[in-house]
């Protein structure tokens, strides 16, 4: 009786055979058939195949097998019309789980290589399948080059470096702010907001660029390179886009032949304007030294390029995303919907310091032929809000940011900044602060930092002040030039504009001012001092910044501490120092608090 029972030497026993032949037959038909025409649906089939070997019991028919694995609607009822068919060809008794012989012996060599095809193609015998299956694995491991979408995010950002490179004298890498101004023009979608019900900004392929090894990031704050693979696909991209402006070309200068070509031709909507700039055109070739035509306006804003002319630009309220997006969806979408109702004229962008701002935008026509109007110029208007709810008041006042938004707000250029409260009531009963220290702590923010603080008691409220402060800005600002000025190069113009009825009108570009606004920018020595004096209770930013104008760096500070005489000499050395409005002294007990911090060896006590 030993002898009767099969022989199992090792690990390359025979499986237990499966106790349903004819499915697995016809699964493992479906299968090589899919295998054959390239179809995904191979893997299906296979799947179902490896849950049917698992499954001891015999199955009366396909609906049966809807409680494994793999098997859906579809393939059972594959399955039902196949045994329907097998019924009507030999019988209705006829047996479904046995098969003959030499069915059986096929059924075996099948299941021999019932495994996915991307494994047996790596196997040296899988390539010599009789159906070919090893050639189509093959095919199949080939991938595709990843190419991105024309005037996508990751086709501007690759076009964008690449013509970067191509400078001579060039650094070799962007930054992310640059690289998004500089690469918007060449993209449908935007790199900061993103689309309406949506989270994605044209921003979010870099990431599929980096993880196809075509970009590079690096440093803190990010610097972005193209790799030498992103460097090959850019120069293509880039051979692509030359020829496409030169048929552009080409058929430009064909339609302008033939225009001139064509006698008693008189374009009747034509303007005297239009047809100088025409003439003017012609002169100069026609072409920019991008490859595409020049408009007429084009000329007229090289003129204007300093400044926007009264008439030629519309008073815009800007609101950061984060007011319309998280947190309270309600209650943020009722602020949105309250500035509609009121006709308010506003766009949802990011925000790098501040909630609401307003922004003096040029007025630009489509040009003929071209598929976008070109890039409206924005000056930032000198009036920012920063609103608080009595809740995000106390968090802020908690973990210490109240202090810093403020002193963000002094420095980021703008002359007049504005608290906007919320909820001054009996909201505040509820909160782990008490309520006379938010009040406090609101007071001191109008008298002791000078920001003007409007109280509100709802969201209501909160768009009615927008909506009046955008009416009364659209005003002030009617019959104004306004002149374009760089930070950078002048600097703040401190207070000039203050308690008159005349605005200012030299304003800052708005991609300077969010640019200069952002929070983890690579800093100074002189801006890490600064916040460092902060850190200091009593030491409000004013009285940072009195400080550094006369000792910019610890350097100098310790300086200055080595040249005194004597200790007390030392803790008296920033007592005199004048800060604010009213040019108080700084005094003697902060002073002193300063040298301890300074000159104190080890921990201090």
């Amino acid at each position: 009786m030993q002898n009767s029972k099969p022989v199992r030497l090792g690990r390359k026993r025979n499986l237990p055979s499966c106790p349903n032949p004819l499915f697995l037959k016809w699964l493992t038909e479906l299968r090589d058939e899919a295998k054959e025409k390239g179809r995904k649906t191979q893997y299906t089939y296979q799947k179902a195949i490896n849950s049917l070997n698992k499954y001891p019991l015999p199955l009366k028919n396909a609906k049966e097998a809807k409680i494994l694995q793999h098997f859906g609607d579809g393939i059972c009822k594959i399955l039902d019309d196949k045994l329907q068919r097998h019924h009507r060809e030999n019988g209705t008794g006829a047996p479904i789980h046995s098969l003959p012989e030499r069915v059986h012996l096929l059924d075996i060599q099948d299941n021999n290589s019932m495994v996915p095809p991307r494994k047996t193609t790596t196997a040296g015998d899988g390539g010599k399948d009789v159906d070919g299956g090893g050639e189509v694995g093959k095919k199949k491991k080939k991938k595709r080059e990843y190419v991105p979408q024309k005037r996508s995010g990751g086709h501007a950002v690759l076009l964008t470096l690449y013509r970067q490179s191509q400078i001579p004298g060039s650094k070799g890498y962007m930054f992310k702010m640059e690289l998004q101004t500089e690469a918007q023009h060449l993209c449908d979608k935007s790199f900061t907001v993103p689309d309406v019900g949506s989270k994605y900004t044209a921003w979010s392929s870099v990431s599929t660029l980096i993880q196809k090894n075509l970009l590079m990031k690096t440093h803190n704050p990010a610097r972005y390179t193209l790799t030498d693979e992103g460097l090959a696909l850019a120069e293509r991209l880039e051979s692509v886009e030359r020829v496409a402006a030169g048929e552009e070309v080409g058929k430009e200068e064909v339609k302008e032949e033939e225009e001139e070509n064509s006698p008693g031709v008189v374009d009747l909507t034509a303007s005297d304007d239009e047809e100088e700039e025409v003439h003017r055109r012609s002169e100069v070739g026609g072409m920019s030294s991008s490859g595409e035509p020049q408009s007429s306006q084009a000329g007229s804003r090289k003129q204007n390029a300093e400044c926007l002319l009264p008439g030629t630009y519309e008073i815009l309220l800007c609101v950061d995303f984060i007011e319309t997006t998280g947190g309270n969806q309600l209650r943020k979408q009722e602020l949105v919907k309250e500035l509609q109702r009121n006709g308010v004229n506003f766009d949802i962008r990011k925000l790098n310091v501040g909630d609401f701002l307003w922004v003096a935008r040029e007025k630009v026509m489509p040009v003929p032929g071209q598929l976008r109007a070109p890039a409206a110029r924005e000056l930032v208007l000198d009036y920012i809000i920063e609103r608080k709810r009595m809740d995000d008041l106390c968090g802020s006042i908690i973990d210490g940011r109240f202090r810093e938004q403020k002193f963000r707000l002094k420095r980021c250029g703008l002359r007049k900044p504005i608290y906007l409260v919320e909820e001054c009531g009996s909201a505040a009963s509820h909160l782990s602060l008490p309520e006379s220290t938010l009040q406090q702590a609101i007071v001191n923010t109008q008298v002791v930092d000078g920001f003007f603080v409007k109280r509100v008691q709802n969201v209501s409220e909160s768009a009615a002040y927008l909506t009046v402060m955008t009416r009364y800005l659209t005003k002030l600002y009617q019959g104004c030039a306004l002149m374009c000025r760089s930070r950078e190069l002048e600097g703040d113009l401190g207070s000039d504009g203050e308690g008159t009825a005349t605005p200012a009108s030299s304003l800052i570009s708005f991609a300077e001012f969010n640019h200069g606004a952002v929070k983890n920018k690579c800093q100074t020595v002189k801006e890490v001092f600064a916040r460092q004096l902060m850190q200091i209770s009593g030491l409000s930013g004013d009285k940072a910044a009195a400080i550094q104008e006369h000792y910019s760096t610890p350097h100098s500070l310790l300086a200055a501490y080595e040249r005194c005489t004597s200790e007390a000499e030392k803790e008296k050395l920033l007592s005199s120092i004048r800060f604010g409005k009213l040019k108080r002294n700084l005094g003697p007990a902060l002073s002193r608090t300063v040298y301890q911090l300074y000159c104190t060896p080890g921990a201090l006590s």
